[in-house]
């Protein structure tokens, strides 16, 4: 058996998919620790491993962004919010993880790093040793991958391939054009490196995916852009099954949702962004009053139906509900497009119509439109009539229910443990 470390950046949509796989990896065997933030210690111990603290110049807590980078606020969403993240909140920790990694090993000789692509001490200790010096390093690829290619356009735009006898140089020349767009980022990483006695091999976009020995795609090719120019060591491992979840009392409406007849219509706005559900879930209550479906409003507060008041009779609500228990009665997800939230919806071959904004959640929304899964309505605060007809669609035409389908066949065919199992124990 093999001993592990694996390492995060300390925001739990980072978090959370490295402990479903040190849960895994325990359970067959495995030594691990986990460097991550101090507020994980207990999920840590929960999954069975030993928890190391990042130290304070990488440790934060995603819940307080504000106090910890107080000037993020004023930045609007988009690449300037995204360059400022790539400097300060991902950029600047990366000595520090790459020294607190490095104190690690020499305390627990470990032979694989496991970590997801922002953490950038991971891939300054790939870069700083030959690989006989260094344990084997493991990119997980929790989102959507980041590497540049002339099959795709780059991170960003949110569209899909461009086709046709001209789309390899339209890649190109977006590429080139991101390059620029982030070209003082790049310094500033560069800088980062440099101060572990690192080198950045090229662009940094390429780098979170090239560096690693293994890189593991938590998807499947039907739900990603074909990349014929990616390196030998980027593999489709499927998605993770979902986080195991304590017991809880179901909603006094449950026994209701399984008698019922109508097409169910879940709709959320994911695990966090929660504070405002008149983004989402709201617009999509008031949309779908009239139908005749059930609506099913998870809202992911603990108020629960306090936050949404009053609603109409078609519609129930909830503040956390697994959704490994809800989807399998859905015909259809409204969501905010988060990555593994997408994912367990397919998991369950639920087509889906997709309002997100922020993050990855365009380039998520967009890719269930190109998978043919769903509908992207290519806003995060969509109204309630361009929700109707897209629901209305998913419905009425088997199109997405079939990709939806297809897709959850195609998920079938995978075992991302079982993957990650592979490569830890053959490094």
């Amino acid at each position: 058996m093999a001993q592990v470390i694996a390492a995060a950046t300390p925001f739990h949509g980072h978090v959370q998919p490295l402990l479903t796989i040190v849960a895994e990896l325990v359970r067959r065997g495995h030594e691990v620790e986990v460097l991550t933030g101090s507020r994980f210690a207990g999920a840590v111990r929960d999954a069975g491993a030993r928890h190391v603290a990042l130290p304070s110049a990488a440790d934060f807590d995603d819940r307080k962004l504000d106090v910890y980078f107080p000037e993020r606020s004023a930045i609007p969403a988009g690449p300037a919010q995204l360059e400022y993240d790539m400097k300060y909140i991902f950029g600047d920790p990366t000595a520090a993880q790459h020294r607190a990694l490095s104190a690690r090993l020499a305390r627990f000789p470990a032979s694989v790093v496991i970590s997801e692509p922002l953490f950038f001490g991971a891939t300054a200790l790939a870069l700083s040793a030959p690989r006989e010096r260094r344990p084997a390093l493991v990119g997980v690829g929790i989102t959507l991958p980041t590497l540049l290619s002339e099959d795709a356009p780059p991170l960003g735009l949110a569209m899909a391939p461009v086709t046709g006898e001209q789309a390899r140089v339209q890649h190109r020349a977006m590429n080139a054009k991101v390059r620029e767009l982030f070209a003082d980022t790049q310094r500033h990483l560069e800088e980062n490196f440099g101060e572990s006695g690192a080198e950045l091999p090229g662009f940094f976009l390429d780098s979170m995916v090239t560096v690693p020995d293994h890189y593991l795609q938590l998807t499947v090719p039907g739900f990603e852009y074909p990349r014929g120019d990616a390196p030998a060591t980027f593999r489709f491992a499927g998605p993770l099954p979902g986080a195991p979840q304590q017991p809880a009392a179901l909603p006094d409406w449950w026994a209701e949702l399984e008698r019922e007849t109508r097409p169910v219509v879940v709709v959320t706005q994911g695990s966090f962004a929660n504070d405002d559900l008149t983004q989402l879930v709201r617009p999509a209550i008031d949309a779908l009053a009239d139908e005749d479906v059930l609506v099913v409003a998870v809202t992911g507060r603990p108020d629960g139906p306090a936050a949404l008041g009053s609603v109409p009779s078609n519609v129930r609500v909830g503040g956390y509900v697994s959704h490994d228990e809800l989807l399998p009665h859905a015909s259809v997800l409204v969501t905010n497009g988060g990555y593994g939230g997408v994912h367990t919806a397919l998991r369950h071959g639920v087509p889906l119509v997709v309002g997100g904004a922020g993050e990855d959640k365009p380039e998520v929304a967009a890719r269930v439109a190109w998978s043919g899964a769903g509908i992207d309505l290519r806003t995060g605060t969509p109204s309630p009539e361009a929700i109707r007809n897209a629901v209305h669609t998913v419905l009425a035409e088997p199109g997405h229910r079939t990709r939806a389908a297809e897709l959850r066949e195609e998920f079938g065919r995978y075992d991302a443990l079982e993957v990650i199992d592979e490569v830890v124990s053959g490094a």
